[in-house]
């Protein structure tokens, strides 16, 4: 299967001299349908910083729609688990954050590995939806391979994430399907929450925010509204605050 051009993940190693001599690793996912070029700015500032970064490709994305209904949400989290695990191993505090379906994952590998998690950043994260027509989704994957999507949901002209323009219904069913699990695992996060939305967002309604911030354990939770961006906000007119406000976060909740 042939790979797009920017879908190869960044992988960078600690540099341990500018981050007070102590390896702090980030993981960074990108969101359905998308791929890593939507996220390796941001990953690609904080690589310069001196963090390990690991921004993965998830199985499916970044070849065809028709490769990605192959896959699951079973599938995007192993190959996310497997990723936190190395950082973990070559590390000495891991961050993990996501944009949209990739903040969802990022959220969920904070529930299951509270110890192991000393920061979560979201941009616009999708747990919850009150689109009618994904109750239909374990129907109509079975009629329809796929339908139309929203892709570069983006306000600054000129830019694009190289997503699929169509959404593949059996791996849209997996995702949705797996949202009322992880909404009833996020009191299992502990770890501090820096939450990014932007104020429109054509991609994410409004359910998801009240969902996670009101059910997080988590003390230390920061929300920055984003009034320049749609919902790729990691390559929008607020990505510089993304990765500033980001860079600042993994700092101070890594510091010893």
């Amino acid at each position: 299967m042939t790979m797009h051009p920017l879908a190869t993940p960044l992988s960078v190693p600690a540099r341990p001299e500018l981050t007070g001599g102590r390896r702090v690793g980030v993981l960074i996912c990108h969101g359905f349908t998308g791929q890593p070029a939507s996220v390796k700015p941001w990953g690609e500032h904080l690589a310069a910083l001196g963090y390990a970064v690991e921004v993965p490709r998830l199985p499916g994305h970044g070849t065809t729609w028709q490769e990605m209904n192959r896959t699951s949400w079973v599938d995007w989290y192993g190959e996310l688990t497997r990723v936190f695990d190395k950082l973990c191993l070559d590390n000495d505090a891991v961050v993990v954050g996501g944009l949209s379906m990739g903040g969802a994952l990022s959220l969920r590998v904070a529930a299951e590995h509270p110890d192991r998690v000393s920061g979560v950043v979201v941009v616009n994260p999708a747990v919850a939806t009150k689109r009618f027509d994904v109750k239909l989704l374990p129907v109509l994957k079975h009629v329809l391979p796929s339908m139309p999507g929203i892709v570069d949901d983006i306000k600054k002209d000129g830019v694009t994430e190289h997503g699929y323009p169509r959404v593949p219904l059996r791996a849209a069913a997996s995702m949705f399907g797996a949202w009322p699990a992880l909404a009833g695992e996020l009191s299992r996060i502990t770890a501090p929450l820096l939450y990014f939305r932007s104020t429109v967002d054509h991609v994410v309604d409004e359910l998801s925010e009240p969902l996670i911030t009101g059910s997080v354990s988590s003390r230390d939770v920061t929300v920055v509204r984003l009034e320049e961006s749609y919902h790729v906000a990691t390559l929008d007119n607020d990505a510089p605050r993304i990765y500033a406000d980001t860079a600042d976060f993994v700092a101070r909740v890594t510091a010893l």
